[in-house]
């Protein structure tokens, strides 16, 4: 996206340089390998310009992936005014996420979005095929060192391969489409050591599970993490995609491994599969010619990687700087309902936690060599009386060598059910939900409330191991053939801080700026305070209903927060109606909705932000908020502004036990104190008034700046665009 061109007029062109990156001198400025990966991709940068972090930068990623949500896509497409699609070796559809769904509806919709991918010439992945990102790993799609976005949250995962992966909002794949670019703010740099060698049978889900439990304070937070450390080399490619995808819980944007020689080892195995998929050979006059060369996965790709390595400089600047000692981890679990929660898994088995699910799906934990854990430990043995095991390959592929290797059938004749290459369970659709009261175990990567079904069920997270010793058992336990003695000692993994951040700013007030014409001077109305902390975007907007289209704004107003608070929409309704009459075009009248801290945390679903909107919500305040819901707002209307202290006030006052995590002193989720706030725009001033001999109290916010204004007033980046094409046309 292009600074307006008000910005450059008001600020001069210095300024209007800064907005794309942070200006250098002759001298040589010291990057971190994503942020030259991401200078690659950044466009429009004057020469000498290096890209850092917090810079906001326009960039042309080598990929961008849709999913079960092209269909919007498509729709936003069309109503910007699109007629073609910029570049077509760019975007890639995959079908994967409702393809149990054999209602005629969702089959009209999957041949919808087929027919538009050929009519335009897209790389096209129908259901059945597998998993998106797991799919882009293997056909090459992502790639070490390029920059590959995916309009879904777990699109971290491509970092397992040294690819920064990041994601998306449907409203910039959208803008992809027709410009090949959108805007990014390049995240703060992260760097995690980890050090020494795991234990037998200790994972690489282990390692993220204990991450996400170790460092729970928010460490990682909206970051681009980069892995480091002596203890990497010994991580084999799958662990990596694994951590890299639930880097996504942990919180952060990106998660990249080191392009090494483990790595580089397996692209040349993945190579020979690919020049030994004919029975041509290079060996033997067989007559039959070599198949032809993959278009992304080739030799002369990996020899350039071997030849031209990337690595972050010796200087390069860190936010900060986080330890872990792999050789102190046993296996662990996470839950139930949150990856902050992790515990060692020899406390668990003695609770005997019984479960009545089990789940081996997803992206994070469906490869061949997840399928091969978890049928090592199912050999010989039956899923126990009263227990469901469901199992789906990550991709037909990874089904079809596990078919050939005997892994599968080793699971489907101890008792598991098998489901079709696809998302299914982990994100609430198809067959074999948790139920209510129902206590459930999965190598998935999220178990929040209402996830994987009912909001009342309990859900743990674990090893592909772990989910089958569980299965074949009956209640949460690992394999019998894990040695303890070979395990560390059961506790807490070695795990430290070498430096903190600095503190962040950003409730900090700026100067008084003029605003973008037409957008509000003020915006006001009566405050309702949703006391918790990373309240995630299912709880804002379930994921029952994010893939169905044909819910309008006003059906998703009356849905939002369900999975939080049910009678949050009629609360908001009532507030609406005590509103009075203003100037609308000075001040925004709403209800203004405060919450803690990482507020949207979760999946990448934008109508977390629309819903909220439709329901009469223009402003949101928190302590600070999940990336993804802050970008999906912003392309979408929705103003997003941070003030930890009225959250700690509200808390210290509403709040059950001074602390946010039980609602309010009297159980109530959403708050209502009778207050009403006037946020300007201008002035950074939020004045709230309590109604009661309190009077009022004035916090300080930092206002939105100028090019979110725009976007505000143009309705969001999808009118920002259609703005943009019709001047261009003009021109």
């Amino acid at each position: 996206m292009r600074p307006p061109a008000h910005l450059a007029r008001q600020y001069g062109r210095r300024s209007f340089l800064r907005f794309f990156a942070t200006a250098v001198d002759h001298q040589r400025t010291p990057q971190t390998v994503i942020e030259k990966v991401v200078q690659k991709y950044a466009v429009g940068l004057p020469p000498g310009k290096a890209v850092k972090a917090g810079d906001y930068v326009m960039i042309r990623p080598e990929h961008v992936m849709t999913h079960d949500n092209t269909g919007p896509v498509i729709s936003k497409f069309n109503s910007i005014g699109a007629t073609r699609i910029q570049n077509v070796k760019q975007p890639v559809v995959t079908l994967d996420h409702d393809i149990q769904n054999k209602s005629d509806k969702n089959l009209a919709k999957y041949a919808s979005i087929e027919a538009f991918a050929r009519k335009h010439g897209v790389d096209f992945y129908p259901a059945g095929r597998g998993i998106g990102h797991q799919i882009l790993v293997e056909e090459g799609y992502a790639f070490p060192h390029t920059l590959t976005v995916a309009s879904d949250s777990h699109s971290n995962m491509y970092g397992g391969i040294g690819c920064v992966g990041t994601p998306i909002v449907r409203t910039d794949a959208a803008a992809l489409w027709a410009t090949g670019k959108t805007w990014w703010q390049v995240p703060r740099m992260v760097k995690v050591e980890l050090k020494g060698e795991l234990a037998p049978g200790v994972t690489g889900k282990d390692v993220i599970v204990a991450l996400c439990g170790s460092f729970n304070k928010d460490e990682v937070l909206n970051a681009a993490i980069e892995f480091t450390g002596n203890g990497i080399a010994a991580l084999p490619v799958d662990a990596r995609l694994t951590i890299a995808n639930m880097t996504t819980e942990w919180g952060a944007l990106v998660g990249v491994f080191p392009v090494d020689e483990t790595l580089l080892n397996w692209y040349d195995r993945v190579l020979t599969s690919l020049e030994l998929r004919t029975f041509s050979s290079r060996t033997e006059q067989s007559g039959i010619p070599m198949p032809p060369e993959h278009p992304r996965i080739n030799r002369s790709r990996l020899d350039a990687l071997r030849t031209s390595n990337v690595t972050s400089d010796p200087d390069a600047e860190y936010s900060s700087h986080l330890i872990f000692d792999l050789s102190t981890l046993v296996p662990h679990v996470s839950g139930p309902n949150s990856v902050k929660i992790s515990t060692p898994l020899p406390v668990l088995e003695e609770a005997k936690i019984l479960i009545q699910k089990a789940y081996l799906v997803s992206c994070t934990n469906s490869r061949v060599s997840d399928l091969a854990e978890a049928a090592a430990v199912m050999k010989g043995n039956k899923v126990a009386p009263g227990v469901e095991f469901y199992i789906a390959a990550a991709s037909s592929a990874v089904q079809q060598e596990s078919e050939r290797l005997g892994h599968w059938d080793t699971l489907v004749l101890g008792g598991a059910k098998p489901l079709p290459s696809g998302c299914g369970p982990c994100i609430g659709l198809g067959v074999g939900l948790l139920e209510e009261g129902e206590t459930g175990i999965s190598a998935t990567n999220r178990n929040y409330k209402g996830r994987m079904g009912n909001p009342n069920a309990q859900a743990y997270l674990a090893s592909p191991a772990v989910v089958a010793a569980s299965a074949i058992k009956g209640y949460i336990c690992g394999p019998s053939s894990v040695d303890p003695n070979a395990l560390p000692p059961t506790g807490a993994p070695t795990f430290s801080i070498s430096n903190t951040p600095s503190s962040s700013s950003t409730s900090t007030a700026s100067s008084d700026e003029p605003l973008y014409p037409g957008f509000p001077g003020t915006f006001s109305g009566p405050l309702l305070f949703a006391p918790q902390d990373n309240l995630n975007t299912d709880g804002i907007y379930p994921g029952k209903y994010t893939y169905r289209d044909d819910i309008t704004l006003e059906g998703q107003a009356q849905v939002v927060m369900e999975n939080y608070d049910p009678s949050f929409p009629a609360l908001v309704t009532q507030k609406r109606s005590e509103l009075g009459a203003v100037d609308e075009s000075k001040i925004k009248q709403g209800v203004i909705l405060v919450s803690g801290y990482n507020f949207g945390t979760g999946s990448s679903r934008e109508q977390a932000a629309t819903a909220l909107k439709a329901a009469g919500v223009p402003l949101v305040i928190a302590g600070s908020f999940g990336d993804i819901f802050k970008r999906n707002a912003i392309n979408n209307g929705l103003v997003c502004l941070e003030c930890p202290e009225l959250v700690q006030d509200l808390t210290e006052r509403y709040a059950k036990g001074e602390k946010r995590g039980a609602g309010g002193k009297d159980g109530e989720l959403t708050v209502d104190m009778g207050y009403h706030v006037e946020v300007g725009m201008v002035n950074g001033k939020a004045v709230v008034k309590t109604g009661t001999a309190d009077g009022e109290k004035i916090y300080t916010v930092r206002p939105v700046g100028p090019s979110v204004q725009e976007l505000w007033v143009c309705g969001g980046l999808e009118g920002y665009i259609l703005k943009e094409i019709q001047a261009e046309s003009s021109s």
